[in-house]
């Protein structure tokens, strides 16, 4: 098994005053050479958006965007008149393809939206622009590792992925068996303290594991991890 960690503290941040936002891979000003992405896996952002504010009108080109609130409400429109609002346990995908203007706004007045976005290079360009949302709660098993995003299902991606959530108790163990062929799996704890083999990963501390068809994590805290397994 190889692993590469990547702790929260080392992450790329800035402030914006609107925006307080913390990059695991090269985004924006922050550049480095050694994280510029995880195979297909390209952008890990982890963003904190006031009352009220938000990133107005841009664009993207064939690159599939993945949105997860992890608290407060998420607002989104793009130039296909698509406008929803999500929350925790919802995800929004959006495929690029030859290119979409979104924009994504803390839908509160009063509490602040933290979110995740992650962008996902696709396995073939220049495709249809699509978006849609989802309640991936009905999918979520409590100490259970669940998948809700993989190939050829109803919550799938332009690319090799599968993504799952695992909210587990202390003490808890789940083995996680790649599902892919040529993949590695991406591990980032949202919440709380987890051990995988000799590594302990904290809070917002990221991990790439390679080389390996299954690994096992245990919960030294209660813990809520998201993996992404992607094509290398």
């Amino acid at each position: 098994m190889n692993i590469i960690i990547d702790r929260a503290s080392s992450r790329g941040h800035a402030n914006h005053g609107w925006l307080n936002t913390y990059h695991t891979f090269s985004f924006a000003n922050y550049f480095n050479p050694d994280r510029m992405q995880f195979g297909a896996l390209r952008v890990l952002n982890d963003d904190t958006v006031l009352p009220d504010e938000g990133f107005g009108t841009h664009p993207h080109k064939n690159m599939e965007v993945i949105s997860i609130p992890l608290k407060g409400k998420l607002r989104h429109g793009d130039s296909l008149n698509n406008s929803h609002t999500i929350t925790r346990g919802e995800i929004q995908l959006m495929s690029a393809g030859t290119g979409i203007l979104h924009s994504e706004y803390n839908d509160s007045s009063t509490d602040n939206l933290e979110f995740l976005q992650i962008w996902v290079i696709p396995d073939r360009i220049n495709t249809e622009p699509k978006y849609k949302d989802y309640d991936i709660k009905p999918l979520l098993k409590h100490n259970e590792i669940s998948t809700f995003l993989a190939p050829e299902t109803a919550i799938s991606i332009m690319q090799q992925a599968w993504f799952s959530w695992a909210e587990l108790d202390r003490g808890t163990s789940r083995e996680y068996k790649f599902k892919g062929q040529n993949t590695g799996v991406y591990v980032f704890v949202v919440e709380g303290e987890v051990k995988i083999g000799d590594t302990v990963l904290n809070r917002r501390d990221g991990a790439g594991i390679t080389d390996t068809e299954a690994i096992t994590m245990e919960a030294l805290q209660n813990s809520t991890v998201l993996l992404m397994e992607v094509a290398q």
